[in-house]
């Protein structure tokens, strides 16, 4: 071989060699940024953008820099499958990161699937998702729901009003309060399914008052919720009536909400910003940095920041970003020290354990956390989904 060929050669080598250690992997978002649900998906995208930060500003990913392509559903169903499968057949991602609403999750997931590519769904939910590319790092209905109807009941009372909407999150979550209700020797005494359009709660109230619970079970969504929450304390029911809810605080209602209205509402979700956690101290001091303190930040973005880091932990588990790899590293049980605590994926199910914590709405539009419930199992998701075993499972499991 003469000179020149060596030379050639080398170089060749080190052009490799160069174009090797600076390979990006592609991961995709999904997130609702503008129109009506963007209160939620701008604090989903935040996390994720904040972890990728935090995950190339330590070495990267196997030694190569984490990119993300990126997409605004406008709050529109339409978009998130046009996106899901441009991210598929055009981005050459590696995983995807996308979605709040249930029927968001129900779009996309077959088109992720279909690709063999990890998709997580990270909000809180009405549970029952079994899909070998899914993974769920919200709570589920029954995770919140089994401990707070428990604690409600113990607190206020057996007699129980449901005030949900009129979809799938209200009326399978109506179905775990009546369960958890019977466990504990407590009672559904009205409900109440209402469209999302609705802004008068004066019937509602009514047959509150009728009814005479001890408290209320209140899970309308968004402005639903605060308008309700405003109508309910201004009758006076308040000083009579419990309130509970597993959603409220969600998309940080209790900012808007009247000190009078949110003083003493409960809520149970995975994760408030008021935990008392070094992971969470460290969290939301890079969260500050970055985003600022006005606007507390809410569960979801929190679901969405471990979703980033317990694939990443899966990817270097695995040696490879690889689907087939990933998936396998991810229901070996991996575990994560969270800002909300140390959460683990159930290989079988894709749902995490997880803290579940009971806050009191305070007169600073803020939570108070007064009961935590450490490590719950998704047990309902245990129960009916083992994709270890029966890896081509693929259904929403309803009660």
């Amino acid at each position: 071989m003469n000179k020149n060929k060596i030379i050639g050669s080398i170089l060749l080598a080190s052009s490799l060699l160069v174009t090797t250690a600076h390979a990006d992997i592609k991961i995709g978002a999904i997130f609702d940024l503008t129109g009506g649900l963007n209160i939620y998906g701008i604090q989903q995208n935040n996390a994720l953008n904040l972890a990728v930060e935090n995950i190339n500003n330590n070495g990267g990913l196997l030694g190569d820099t984490l990119v993300v392509k990126s997409y605004d559903s406008q709050s529109e169903l339409s978009k998130y499958t046009q996106y899901a499968k441009t991210s598929v057949l055009r981005d050459g991602i590696s995983a995807m990161f996308a979605g709040l609403t249930s029927s968001s999750r129900e779009a996309i997931r077959p088109i992720f699937r279909k690709a063999n590519i990890p998709y997580f769904y990270s909000s809180l939910y009405e549970g029952g998702a079994c899909d070998k590319q899914t993974f769920v790092t919200g709570s589920s209905a029954s995770q919140q729901l089994s401990v707070l109807i428990k604690w409600a009941v113990e607190k206020y009372g057996p007699r129980i009003y449901v005030m949900a909407p009129d979809y799938n999150f209200g009326t399978i979550s109506a179905y775990w309060i009546k369960k958890y209700a019977a466990d504990n020797g407590a009672e559904v005494v009205g409900q109440d399914f209402l469209a999302l359009t609705v802004t008068d709660y004066s019937p509602t109230l009514q047959k509150i008052q009728a009814a005479k619970p001890d408290f209320v079970v209140a899970l309308p969504v968004g402005a639903n919720q605060t308008g309700f929450l405003e109508q309910f304390a201004a009758t006076g029911l308040k000083d009579k009536i419990g309130v509970v809810s597993t959603n409220y605080g969600s998309g940080n209602q209790q900012v808007v909400v009247s000190p009078e209205a949110g003083k003493g509402l409960i809520a149970s979700q995975g994760y408030f910003m008021s935990v008392n956690s070094p992971e969470n101290t460290e969290f939301t001091k890079k969260w500050v940095a970055k985003y600022g303190s006005e606007i507390p930040i809410v569960s979801g973005a929190v679901d969405v920041w471990n979703a980033v880091h317990i694939w990443a932990a899966a990817v270097k588990e695995a040696g490879t970003a690889e689907s087939t790899p990933v998936i396998a590293a991810l229901e070996s049980g991996i575990s994560f020290k969270a800002p909300n605590g140390i959460v683990t994926i159930e290989g079988g199910s894709h749902h995490l354990r997880q803290n579940i914590y009971i806050a009191e709405g305070n007169d600073q539009h803020g939570f108070n956390i007064i009961k935590t419930f450490e490590d719950v199992a998704p047990s309902y998701e245990n129960e009916k989904c083992d994709l270890v075993s029966n890896p081509k499972l693929v259904k929403h499991f309803t009660p």
